[in-house]
């Protein structure tokens, strides 16, 4: 996948492409403006960080926004080796402040406000900031908890109010906008948290060398299909506290869109009015954010506004009509979703692409379905369980036993899967023993079992802490989506003194017994299910399911099978 051969749409060889794209995220925007033609940036809402600009903005505009925050940040303290902590609630501006920060040389640790806050204090405690940047809702869940988060830094800032014992960016600016600050390829550029679906997350420390070189410069080639063109309109709605809305921004933008519209929460309201607005050609979302959104692509429903517009015609109320490529990753995907969306677009040829990876390695392998490979439920064994081949020449997988993670298995034979990419990490921040762990030579341990088939392709079933032998808890959730479809998520725990206990969310909050039964009549036995509303349902940032917490809710002294010794 070279391809020395071929050439940029706008000119250039690929071997010279990661020496173009700027190599550190201080001058992103610097570069972009300067090199690459400005991009029409919109907005769900406008940035926590520049309210007063609205949301619209070019590159231009947010060149000059990244440097009033650097100069805002040096006079909160930020220096170069410095760390800056970005907790605040999800946007973009995630993202203009991990490059404000890293232009001083300071390293940006983005910090969800989605983690609980004993989790919070515990990774502040790791990372010990030089600069909080906050809001002030943050403060207050944490107050209510009994946490100070002021306290866990030496200064704090606060985006949108004046805080006790902390600073606005309003008190702070006036000063001059410092030099870009460089640094070397492997040293720490940007420090990420790991999902923390079972417990507090880890703090994953990535270097210029691992997000930029490898990362962003594969993702901004011009592959075929895969690649953003000119003339596409990108939408965005992940988490932007995640290594993703780095290393895609970079690329994204490198390529030059003619639209980004980038959404920072799933509201199907906000949604239908923006990507309305502006059709997208290219959409990433996570998982939780298309199920949350079906409604919108199935057509018939009641839109958010009362309109009640057909996503599924061609009319200028479908948000998804002109979607080329749908990209979902962050968590395993369902038949049922993938269909609605793939058949809401009017496009001949629509891909979509889902990916495997995560936050330590980056994307290990992805595979592109079409209409025709989800046309109908498969069975016991829905497609969306193979991913694809690891990415060839970047990515390299094998298959360990779980009893003995030293020794390998067969192919076709189910273990725990590791990588080994040029992308890994530089370990995590304060806890070496736990990296040690996960570090076998140069292979990683995903703590995802899975099986890697005799033709080379990747089925992950489950993370080796959720499995319950002979079955995979993912395909069973699989199932149960595509025979009850009224099922908006379906959450299979594993107990280890019991049968496996189905979580269920219906829109009423009811579900038939006999159509339960028909659907599980042939599924190995299962206790009788649980219905929890949406809200209920606790989360991750990246919209994954925290099973412990969601354990202890249903199950309450209930334990899992898996050891969860690699999560």
């Amino acid at each position: 996948m070279t391809g020395t051969g071929r050439t940029d749409r706008r000119g250039g060889g690929l071997a010279s492409l990661a020496r173009r794209l700027p190599l550190d995220l201080g001058p992103l925007f610097d570069t972009l403006a300067e090199q690459r033609p400005s991009v029409d940036v919109r907005l769900g809402r406008p940035l926590d960080l520049a309210p007063e600009g609205g949301a619209a903005w070019d590159t231009a505009g947010l060149a000059e926004l990244v440097r009033e925050t650097a100069a805002w940040l040096a006079a909160a303290g930020a220096r170069p080796g410095s760390s800056v902590a970005i907790m605040k609630r999800n946007h973009w501006d995630y993202v203009l402040l991990a490059c404000a920060a890293a232009r001083l040389g300071a390293v940006p640790a983005l910090l969800s406000d989605r983690v609980a806050p004993d989790g919070l204090v515990a990774l502040l405690h790791r990372l010990r900031p030089d600069v909080l940047v906050t809001q002030r809702d943050v403060l207050a869940g944490a107050r209510a908890a009994g946490h100070d988060l002021c306290g866990h830094a030496t200064r704090t800032v606060c985006l949108d109010w004046p805080e006790e014992g902390a600073l606005t960016p309003d008190e702070l600016r006036g000063g001059a906008v410092p030099p870009v600050h460089s640094r070397g390829d492997d040293e720490p550029l940007a420090i990420i948290h790991t999902s923390g679906t079972t417990g507090v997350p880890k703090l994953v420390v990535h270097s210029t060398r691992t997000l930029i070189r490898r990362l962003s410069a594969f993702e901004a080639r011009p592959w075929p299909v895969l690649s953003v063109r000119g003339d596409d309109t990108v939408a965005s709605a992940i988490s932007f506290a995640h290594g993703r809305a780095l290393t895609w921004t970079v690329s994204a933008l490198w390529r030059a869109p003619r639209t980004l519209a980038l959404l920072p929460d799933s509201d199907p309201s906000t949604a239908a009015a923006l990507l309305r607005s502006h059709p997208p050609t290219v959409l990433e979302a996570m998982p939780s954010t298309y199920v949350r959104w079906q409604h919108l692509a199935d057509g018939g429903a009641e839109d958010a506004d009362g309109s009640g517009s057909s996503a599924s015609s061609g009319a200028p109320g479908n948000p998804f009509r002109d979607v080329r490529l749908f990209i979902s990753t962050f968590d395993a995907m369902h038949p049922p979703t993938m269909r609605a969306f793939l058949n809401a677009s009017q496009r001949r040829r629509t891909l979509w692409m889902q990916g495997w990876g995560q936050s330590e390695t980056g994307p290990l392998s992805f595979r592109f379905l079409t209409r025709k490979t989800l046309s109908a439920p498969a069975g016991r064994h829905p497609t969306t369980r193979d991913l694809g081949r690891p990415v060839p020449g970047w990515v390299r997988v094998k298959v360990a036993d779980p009893e003995q993670p030293g020794r390998a298995v067969r192919r076709g034979e189910t273990g725990l899967l590791y990588a080994r990419t040029g992308a890994l990490c530089l370990g995590y921040l304060g806890e070496p023993e736990r990296w040690a762990q996960k570090v076998d030579g140069r292979w990683f341990n995903t703590g995802d079992l899975g099986v890697h088939t005799r033709d080379g392709r990747v089925l992950v079933l489950d993370r080796e802490v959720d499995m319950v032998p002979g079955l995979s808890c993912v395909e069973i959730e699989d199932v149960l989506h595509d025979r009850l479809p009224d099922v908006e998520e379906a959450v299979l725990l594993s107990v280890a003194d019991g049968r496996p206990q189905p979580v269920l969310v219906t829109a009423d909050g009811e579900l038939d017994p006999q159509r339960w039964q028909e659907a599980v009549s042939d599924l190995p036995p299962l206790a009788e299910p649980l219905l929890v509303a949406w809200d209920a349902v606790p989360r991750t940032a990246t919209g994954k399911v925290r099973r412990h917490e969601l354990r202890e809710q249903v199950l309450a002294g209930s334990s899992p099978i898996g050891t969860g010794r690699w999560t």
